[in-house]
């Protein structure tokens, strides 16, 4: 008995110290410093804190495993090693019973709590709003996007669409970040992406939004979620789809639903306006240039 009260009060002091540490990190140290995040800790989408909790509790519990592991290896090696004067081969164990079983369940147990984390997240991430408040098609081309904002009639008659040109050198060297495909989101509402893809396998990847989808021929993807943060975030496609795959960039504007409104009407006034494959198979496209391009070479 009176060991584990001297156990307790060892364990208190280091319980205290963890939660001291812990309230005086940062939100971006306490979500592992992965992108997505600002200094007061609002996320970029209402998904977005769930795969930081995922990465971040991931990484605990396996530095706690490694710890113990290390310590043990440690432990043993110091223990067990070989004294002044002593020679031959230390005593042989054929099999320690109570240790493979604690090294066989042990692991198991982990396989087993990271699948279940993993699969109550993706299946959350996965689910697909029926009635969102914005429906979007984005579609991947070698080596652009191009994004169409549906309406409410079924035919897409009244959707409205861009369409976007691979990443083009400005005067300093840089990406020209004004010539970008941008797709405008409203915050605070609900959004579905169907994502398709014009040629081969792309990736959709809004980097501060911690997640991603593969954009295939002949096969639809849906995300949905919901943009809670207004900002500016960078894009790209994250699967290998040709020459010009790092040029394959975009942004995503998040922004209030006025200025969104705006920039629907603006396309609207363009002309741009109807099923996007429709105008894309009038214009045609060269790989990597865009239909635009095509059009302004016309």
């Amino acid at each position: 008995m009176p060991s584990k009260r001297r156990l307790r009060w060892a364990v208190l002091p280091i319980g205290i110290a963890t939660a001291v540490a812990l309230a005086g990190c940062t939100p971006t140290e306490l979500h592992g410093y992965l992108p997505g995040f600002v200094e007061d800790g609002t996320p970029a989408t209402n998904r977005t804190d769930m795969v930081a909790g995922l990465w971040v509790n991931s990484w605990i519990v396996l530095l706690a495993v490694g710890l113990v592991t290390w310590g043990l290896m440690g432990w043993a090696a110091i223990a067990y090693r070989r004294r002044k004067g002593q020679v031959g081969l230390p005593v042989q164990l054929r099999y320690n019973m109570p240790i493979e079983i604690f090294y066989t369940i042990v692991p198991l147990i982990l396989v087993i709590g990271f699948f279940a984390f993993t699969a109550r997240d993706q299946t959350i991430l996965e689910t697909q709003t029926e009635d969102p408040d914005v429906s979007i098609i984005a579609i991947g081309k070698q080596w652009a996007w191009d994004f169409q904002y549906n309406g409410e009639d079924e035919d897409r008659s009244d959707a409205v669409w861009s369409m976007g040109v691979q990443a083009q050198p400005a005067a300093n060297g840089d990406v020209d970040q004004e010539k970008l495909p941008t797709l405008y989101l409203p915050v605070d509402k609900s959004v579905k992406i169907l994502l398709q893809s014009r040629d081969v396998i792309h990736s959709f990847w809004v980097i501060d939004f911690l997640y991603k989808k593969d954009m295939y021929i002949g096969r639809d993807n849906f995300w949905s979620f919901t943009p809670t943060r207004e900002g500016t975030y960078a894009g790209k496609c994250a699967e290998l789809c040709g020459e010009y795959h790092s040029a394959m960039l975009f942004n995503v504007k998040v922004v209030s639903e006025a200025e969104y409104e705006d920039y629907l009407e603006s396309l609207r006034s363009a002309g741009q306006t109807g099923d996007i494959n429709d105008e894309y198979d009038r214009l045609g496209s060269y790989p990597g240039t865009g239909a635009q391009e095509r059009e302004e070479g016309d």
